[in-house]
């Protein structure tokens, strides 16, 4: 009898949604050694942005890589990236972690009232 090819808490192999969110959550870890008010942030990757109004609202808008919600009474602020746009910008893991990084850094900016380049020095260096 064979056993297993990795220990169960390996997983053998990762969808694309759970990978992008592993590049999310990698871009908050790296921020949170600066930031630590961060863990009171709740960051969400979705598929796509929501149309808000009707389609020709959208017309001559590029399509938003990220999103922010200001916190409310009981919730948390919350850092959106939507998965789609960037996977459709990028060409490869090391292209998508780069502008998933970008993404994070620009909406942490905007929640906390600072410059990208505040929130990480090395920000636009990728």
């Amino acid at each position: 009898m064979r056993g297993p090819v990795a220990p169960p808490q390996v997983p053998l192999s990762a969808s694309r949604a759970e990978a992008f969110a592993d590049l999310v959550q990698d871009s908050v870890e790296r921020l949170e050694r600066r930031w630590p008010q961060l863990a009171d942030i709740d960051f969400l990757v979705l598929e796509v942005p929501q149309l808000e109004g009707t389609p020709e609202a959208w017309a001559d808008e590029t399509v938003p890589l990220g999103g922010t919600i200001a916190a409310r009474e009981g919730h948390p602020a919350r850092v959106v990236v939507y998965r789609r746009p960037v996977e459709i910008r990028t060409k490869g893991r090391d292209e998508r972690a780069a502008l998933v990084h970008e993404v994070v850094v620009e909406q942490v900016a905007e929640l906390l009232g600072l410059t990208p380049d505040t929130v990480d020095p090395r920000y636009g260096e990728d």
